[in-house]
């Protein structure tokens, strides 16, 4: 699914440039034609041109990358707000302070000062201050509001930038390139195309036109915040799992560890058993087994007793002949 369709650019009026004694020759390459003394920008270029966008503001975001949308114009001051604000981006739609990017140390103080001012009024310490003070205290804090609400929240150098109309705002696009961060502009036939990163050729002028456009480059931005809660949770997803395993794997071994505990001690309670069993049917036969050879020898010894008596005969016979 494309991203951004010709049906849609053409409905509304992205195609119109400038008339054709204003354009700058440098954007010649993305003109295709020219109608009763106006520039018609191709549209094909424009398709692909965005879709290069769109794809790097996703993944920039994806990676924990951070916009700031920047357009002044009175035309674009609402949709540059409302878009910003949808997608949780920066925004500047009133004056571009110079030293924005190049000097953020300073800037981020008046964004400090805009905060606690703002603290005063909430708990009403303004109440106390007598009125010349707490008058001049509110239209410092207007003006603060005005060039600095936007970027309440930003806290470091933003990854990219999104402006229409790179010539008006010619000093946030410079600080952009001292600073190194990527430009993603709606340029129209008579911007400077040089200084763009990442442009995309169509009508700044016309609200519907550049609503469209930056209206998809929130989508980006939201779809790449999505991407990266996925990849947060998908870790932690599969921490869960692998500690799901290992308890499973835990409780397998010690069921498997009883089962085997259980399994020997019943071996060696049958063979205790058996054991036990077999000597005592052994004990009768060893009993039998004394018995017959204390008959044996208890017979052996009167043999050995007659033996004797008979040899004490002979030789009392032997010693009566010897006397006659």
């Amino acid at each position: 699914m494309d991203v951004l369709t010709m049906k849609e650019l053409l409905e509304t009026g992205v195609h119109f440039g400038h008339r054709t004694r204003k354009w700058n020759p440098k954007m010649a390459r993305y003109i295709f034609t020219e109608r009763k003394g106006i520039h018609i920008i191709d549209l094909e270029q424009t398709v692909d041109l965005f879709r290069k966008a769109y794809y790097f503001v996703r993944d920039t975001v994806a990676e924990g990358g951070e916009i700031v949308f920047v357009g002044t114009k009175k035309q674009v001051q609402s949709t540059i707000a409302e878009e910003a604000q949808r997608c949780g981006a920066h925004y500047v739609n009133r004056r571009w302070l110079g030293g924005t990017l190049t000097n953020f140390g300073t800037v981020k103080l008046s964004i400090e000062t805009m905060k606690k001012m703002e603290a005063m009024i909430e708990d009403g310490t303004i109440d106390h201050m007598p009125n010349k003070e707490a008058s001049r205290l509110r239209r410092r804090l207007a003006k603060l509001q005005r060039n600095l609400d936007g970027l309440r929240n930003m806290e470091k150098k933003p990854s990219m930038m999104f402006v229409i109309d790179p010539d008006s705002e010619d000093i946030a696009v410079h600080e952009a390139n001292l600073a190194g961060v990527p430009i993603i502009a709606i340029v129209d036939t008579n911007c400077d195309p040089d200084p763009i990163d990442f442009l995309i050729p169509g009508n700044d002028d016309a609200i519907k036109a550049t609503k469209l456009i930056t209206a998809r480059i929130a989508d980006a931005v939201l779809e790449g915040r999505e991407g990266r809660q996925d990849e947060v949770e998908t870790p932690s997803a599969a921490a869960e799992d692998a500690e799901e395993t290992a308890e499973e794997t835990a409780a397998e071994a010690s069921s498997e560890g009883e089962a085997t505990e259980e399994a020997s001690s019943e071996t060696e309670s049958e063979a205790s058993e058996e054991a036990s069993t077999d000597a005592a049917e052994d004990e009768p036969a060893k009993a039998e087994a004394v018995e017959e050879d204390e008959a044996d020898e208890d017979e052996a010894d009167e043999e050995d007793e007659a033996d004797e008596a008979d040899e004490d005969a002979a030789d009392e016979e032997e010693d009566s002949d010897d006397n006659d």
